[in-house]
């Protein structure tokens, strides 16, 4: 459970404890140790996805690269592979950005649909041995339609590495366009709790949606000083009066544990461009860092970092963009 300790202006001090949704994937716990991306490669995926109007390999690989993106710069060990038929397109390896990539934009979107038979759940079987020498706690991340056609039976497949692979989660990017493929998606995750299944769609056309998938599926749980009232007029990293008073309270806090560091994520609103919010988000971390400083918290146990723009409130109306306007404590 995530502890969350939340400072109101009104209350001295309000402690609560609650699972409290990380506001971005960027700077998050690292929860895994190594992750693959295993694409379906059967002739369904080579079918066009109604609502993006190109092949559903097309949108897989737009979602990957968008995940790609997002993932929090932490160590991990990964690879990119191919299912239906197996493929392998990255090793497991020290994963890099940029490296992935560039893996991503060789995927083929071009096969024949006719011939390529799908047979998610023998290809899944095949892939087991790989899975075995994964670096745990591991995520396997699935992009497929759920089709399977030919061979064992995809969900009882996944069934059996469930029962035979520990500390491993399966999560799906779900391009499912038929009843069958969606049962089997939906009956695979709904195996682990801990599985994150999301439309790749959503993915591709909103940043809020990478934003909670990349969370779930790279991110652990987290101490958070969660600041009410911290928050910043429209283009401006001023305190206001408010805002230094709770802060003042959040400097106690911080100062009861002193062997923990602590880390200040400035955030902006969705209005400007990514540029300009960086830096803004950036000023605001900083603004928060230099009053915490000047009130006893020494400057060497903080770090001040600009995260951009926030999707956790809703962007569409003003008491959602003041949400977003603020600066979050964690603790490292």
């Amino acid at each position: 459970m995530k502890t969350v300790r939340i400072l109101l202006l009104a209350a001295a001090l309000v402690l609560s404890y609650a699972v409290a949704a990380i506001a971005a994937p960027v700077g998050c716990n690292k929860k895994i140790e190594s992750f693959d991306f295993v694409v379906d490669y059967s002739g369904s995926m080579m079918m066009y996805n109604k609502q993006l109007k190109k092949t559903k390999v097309q949108v897989a690989k737009e979602a990957l690269q968008r995940v790609n993106a997002a993932i929090p710069e932490h160590s991990f060990m990964a690879g990119l592979h191919t299912i239906t038929p197996n493929g392998v397109i990255v090793a497991q390896g020290p994963w890099s950005r940029s490296g992935m990539s560039s893996a991503i934009d060789t995927l083929k979107d071009n096969f024949q649909v006719f011939g390529r038979m799908t047979s998610m759940g023998d290809g899944l079987h095949t892939y087991e041995p790989f899975i075995s020498g994964m670096q745990r706690d591991a995520a396997l991340i699935l992009v497929t339609d759920g089709d399977n056609n030919r061979g064992s039976d995809f969900v009882e497949t996944a069934r059996q590495i469930y029962a035979s692979q520990r500390n491993l989660v399966i999560h799906i990017i779900d391009l499912s366009d038929t009843e069958n493929g969606k049962k089997n998606v939906e009956a695979v995750g709904a195996m682990n709790s801990a599985s994150a299944v999301v439309r790749a769609e959503d993915l591709v056309t909103s940043d809020a949606a990478v934003e909670r998938f990349v969370t779930q599926v790279f991110c652990g749980e987290a101490e958070v000083l969660v600041l009410r009232g911290v928050n910043f007029a429209y283009d401006s990293y001023a305190l206001d009066a408010k805002a230094m008073g709770i802060l003042n309270e959040a400097a106690e806090v911080i100062k009861a544990s002193p062997n923990k560091r602590v880390v200040l994520s400035g955030w902006t609103d969705s209005r400007g461009s990514d540029a300009y919010n960086r830096t803004l988000s950036q000023r605001r971390a900083t603004s928060v860092m230099n009053y915490l400083s000047s009130q006893g918290v020494p400057a060497s146990r903080m770090s001040a970092i600009g995260r951009g723009k926030s999707f956790k409130y809703d962007n569409s109306n003003e008491d959602g963009r003041y949400m977003n306007r603020r600066t979050e404590i964690s603790f490292d």
